[in-house]
């Protein structure tokens, strides 16, 4: 992905817990932390699985892909030369019912994004961080 297609951001802090789903794209892939005992998805990452109270858990890849649950278009600009206006969604992983997180849908007219948009996720490095950010499937397809 273009540096100049995004805004750049306030990174994260790296943390033992975070760092393999921040620095994932680094090999193309999206770390989700998952209970090994009971195979739950846990994201944000966290040291016990909220499920069975495992610590037996690890980074494993999911496939990328996901469906937009929710989604605003932001016309603030909070931070100086952010490119408006953009589009900030909560997606929802295949892999578990109710696995979401919040990132930007990119490659995409932010007022033609809707609710159920088949998604692909895509990395942004900025620094040693590597933000998962997600484009349209369709827009993959005309590529």
């Amino acid at each position: 992905m273009q540096d100049d297609e995004q805004p750049m951001r306030l990174l994260p802090e790296l943390t033992p817990e975070t760092t393999p789903f921040w620095s994932g794209g680094a090999e193309g892939k999206l770390l989700i932390t998952r209970c090994q005992a009971c195979g739950h998805w846990i994201h944000p990452p966290q040291p016990i699985c909220p499920v069975c109270l495992s610590r037996d858990v690890k980074p494993e890849a999911v496939s990328g892909d996901a469906e937009v649950h929710s989604f605003t278009i932001n016309y603030h600009p909070f931070l100086p030369n952010v490119k408006l206006p953009f589009a900030i969604a909560i997606v929802e992983f295949p892999e578990q019912a109710g696995m979401r997180m919040t990132t930007n849908i990119v490659g995409y007219a932010p007022e033609d994004v809707f609710i159920g948009m088949k998604v692909h996720v895509e990395f942004l490095q900025q620094d040693d961080v590597w933000l998962p950010l997600f484009r349209p499937v369709d827009s993959l397809q005309a590529e």
